[in-house]
């Protein structure tokens, strides 16, 4: 469950924000995102499926002043908001159809609407992976 994940070249990235409402915790979802990921991990991680790997993170609250082009404290900058999510799910797969056929199916789509009903907000959007790298050493 927390073990390294290696991420292919030219993989989909899929790019999940949450917004919690106001009410509720990360604590609140916390098992519920568990039993999620563990649907994805179990039933869609082979060629067929298609899922390769994924990663939670909860929003530290920090933007990177050095790391933005825009000033992040400005408040005219609308694309810099820390109220956008509480929590975002990054996934990869080997296509953006084999991702949207795991959401259509049952087994999936029953836990994500119950973490829907936690949430103002969720969206994703997809990316194609143009670079990677590591360290040389």
């Amino acid at each position: 469950m927390f073990t390294p994940i290696e991420i292919p070249f030219g993989c989909k990235m899929l790019f999940n924000i949450v917004d919690l409402k106001d009410e509720y915790t990360i604590e609140d979802v916390e098992l519920l995102l568990g039993e999620m990921c563990n649907i994805v991990k179990n039933n869609y991680g082979d060629d067929n499926g298609g899922f390769i790997g994924g990663q939670v993170f909860k929003n530290d609250g920090f933007i990177s002043a050095k790391g933005s082009v825009q000033d992040p404290n400005k408040a005219e900058n609308k694309r810099i908001d820390q109220n956008l999510g509480d929590l975002v799910i990054v996934t990869y797969w080997q296509s953006f159809e084999q991702h949207e056929a795991s959401h259509a199916d049952k087994l999936f789509n029953d836990k994500f609407s119950q973490l829907a009903v936690y949430c103002n907000n969720t969206f994703e959007v997809g990316y194609s992976m143009l670079w990677q790298g590591t360290p040389e050493h």
